[in-house]
């Protein structure tokens, strides 16, 4: 019996990721975007029709020095390692789905990924983080909402994703509440996995003053103030992402801040302070504690240097 098109299996790889894996609908976008560039080499190379198990590594070689020497559509400059990374990983997940099927296949395994550079961890200190803080005038409402934001950014150590995703009912009964507790609370993260974060009363007194001057119905908890009342007022995670680079040139800060900066610096102080590192995964709501790992090069940096400045052995006399 002769084998479909490998090309004709995506759509239903999708709808796997989805029903049984669980995964979001951006995550499912990226697949289906990165296995378009996939579909764009087999025609290229007018092979279009080959089948799963006619797939060989040569193909995968040859799509991997494609991936290498196409152009970024952002930079114009050909693809970084890691954007290789997410394209073969994108591929490799096809024919495991491929495999889990039943259906004969090159082995997932034969997808060699190209050794990426360590990756270095940009984080705010406290004092930056300070100054971060108190960058927006609080005098406005627009001001208000971004201290809250950047308050609660570094309070829960949240994607922008998931602080966007916030509605205000989540917290309204803890604000009008007792507000020197702690709040915490569930949300749903990354891959659909639920975890729970955790906003200090720092955190909270500044969304309840924002929100005091919220007359809107709107059911976000962080919204624009401007564009058309018809539609959600829900910020964007671009919107957040620029509040939070504006702020931090207002603050005078050298590193071009993100809100995963803030996620890192939120992460980086809770081992500097002695946290342990599977606490740490849990707080942040990594699946893999390998993940996490990439903090303790940058505590572990902070150890060494505080010891060298610190300790009596250094200036003993010999």
């Amino acid at each position: 019996m002769k084998q479909k098109p490998i090309i004709s299996y995506i759509n239903d790889f999708c709808d796997y990721c989805e029903i049984e894996k669980g995964l979001s609908q951006t995550t499912i976008a990226n697949y289906r975007r990165f296995l378009g560039k996939f579909i764009s080499w087999l025609k290229e190379e007018k092979k279009e029709s080959v089948s799963p198990a006619q797939l060989t590594p040569d193909d995968i070689w040859n799509f991997r020095l494609y991936l290498s020497r196409i152009p970024s559509p952002h930079t114009k400059k050909p693809l970084s390692v890691s954007a290789q990374i997410r394209y073969l990983i994108a591929l490799r997940c096809l024919l495991g789905y491929l495999v889990e099927r039943n259906i004969p296949s090159l082995p997932p395994e034969k997808i060699k990924l190209p050794k990426e550079k360590e990756k270095t961890v940009k984080f705010l200190t406290i004092k930056q983080i300070e100054r971060l803080l108190l960058a927006p005038n609080i005098k406005t409402k627009k001001g208000l909402r971004d201290r809250a934001i950047l308050e609660t950014l570094f309070s829960t150590g949240m994607r922008v994703s998931e602080l966007v995703a916030l509605n205000r009912e989540q917290i309204d009964a803890q604000i009008h509440g007792d507000m020197q507790d702690f709040l915490e609370l569930p949300i749903v993260g990354k891959g659909n996995a639920p975890r729970t974060v955790y906003f200090s009363p720092r955190s909270l007194f500044w969304i309840q003053e924002y929100l005091k001057k919220r007359i809107d119905t709107d059911p976000a908890l962080f919204i624009r103030f401007r564009g058309k009342k018809s539609s959600s007022l829900r910020l964007t995670t671009r919107s957040v992402e620029n509040i939070v680079k504006l702020h931090a040139a207002r603050a005078g800060l050298s590193l071009i801040a993100t809100p995963h900066t803030i996620r890192h610096s939120y992460a980086t102080d809770l081992l500097s302070q002695g946290a342990d590192l599977r606490s740490v995964q849990e707080l942040l709501g990594h699946k893999n504690i390998v993940t996490t790992q990439i903090y303790t090069h940058v505590v572990s940096k902070q150890l060494k240097e505080a010891h060298k400045k610190y300790h009596s052995g250094t200036r003993l006399k010999e």
